[in-house]
């Protein structure tokens, strides 16, 4: 018998491929990680911020558009130095000359003000030193009072410091080993370091220094749930300098107890506790040490 004549195959024709699916898990992941890399970036930015704007948390500047008539009736001199590459001067100081016949009149205060305020804040000390038959020199940092604008800073600061020094032994001409740099606040930490640079500074006079400055820091506010500690450079140290800095020291201390900073200080060195804004005190203080360090050396 015949076979029957076998149909023609039908091509198969491709059937298309069903659409992606995306898994809700993977979504999921994806949010997730979107997120973590936007809070981290976040947490990143404001670690930036703090670290530029730390000095906020410790200086406080105060500018000055005008200067006394005089300090407390002290004539003084306005002076203009440390000119920039267009010969502007950076930084605004008084120059405070010592009564004629002064007791000290050839030896020099080079004064090194607190991070707070301006030199208008310092004038009951300028002038108390002025009385001892001194001459002083007290300036701003750029930023403060009359200074140049700018942000302050422990580097900017230190090189403030030593501008005045540099100024003081060219422009006037006075001898390096009649100047006695007398810093208060964040200021007592600059002193050390030029007295570091300098062999020729015959003593310095730390007034009330304001340490532990990484501590404030960490109590503000502001920096709650940042790394601190690694991020905060602002520091003004002042116990390991004054560990190892050999030239006469006389350490002014306002409260009950010395501060701490002061209890390691290498000799030669004078502690007093001001513990009473007793002005005989402080220039009994003052007197013995310049004439026991200072003037014996002139």
């Amino acid at each position: 018998m015949p076979r029957p004549a076998s149909k023609p195959a039908r091509p198969i024709t491709p059937q298309p491929a069903p659409p992606d699916v995306v898994s809700p898990i993977w979504l999921i992941r994806a949010i997730a990680l979107t997120i973590v890399a936007a809070l981290l970036c976040g947490y990143l930015t404001l670690c930036l911020l703090f670290y530029q704007g730390q000095w906020q948390l410790v200086l406080h500047p105060t500018r000055t558009s005008s200067s006394p008539a005089s300090i407390t009736g002290i004539p003084y001199e306005l002076i203009r130095f440390n000119p920039d590459e267009s010969a502007t001067p950076q930084l605004t100081g008084w120059w405070i000359p010592s009564a004629p016949g002064g007791r000290y009149a050839s030896i020099t205060i080079l004064f090194l003000p607190d991070g707070n305020g301006s030199l208008a804040n310092s004038i009951p000390t300028l002038a108390s030193l002025h009385n001892l038959g001194l001459n002083v020199f007290a300036f701003d940092y750029r930023g403060y009072g009359q200074s140049a604008t700018a942000r302050p800073s422990q580097q900017s600061m230190t090189q403030d410091a030593d501008s005045a020094w540099q100024y003081l032994t060219t422009s006037p001409n006075l001898a390096a080993h009649r100047i006695v740099p007398y810093g208060t606040g964040v200021g007592a930490s600059l002193a050390p370091r030029l007295a570091a640079n300098h062999n020729d500074i015959p003593a310095l006079i730390l007034d009330t220094p304001r340490t532990d400055l990484l501590d404030v820091a960490i109590r503000d506010p502001r920096a709650t749930l940042l790394p601190v500690r690694l991020l905060f450079h602002e520091r003004f140290p002042l116990a390991e300098p004054l560990s190892t800095l050999r030239t006469p020291k006389l350490l002014l201390s306002r409260t009950t107890s010395p501060d701490q900073t002061f209890l390691h200080a290498s000799d030669p060195r004078i502690t007093v506790e001001l513990t009473s804004p007793s002005a005989a005190l402080y220039n009994q203080s003052l007197t013995r040490f310049l004439d026991q360090y200072v003037v014996p050396n002139m």
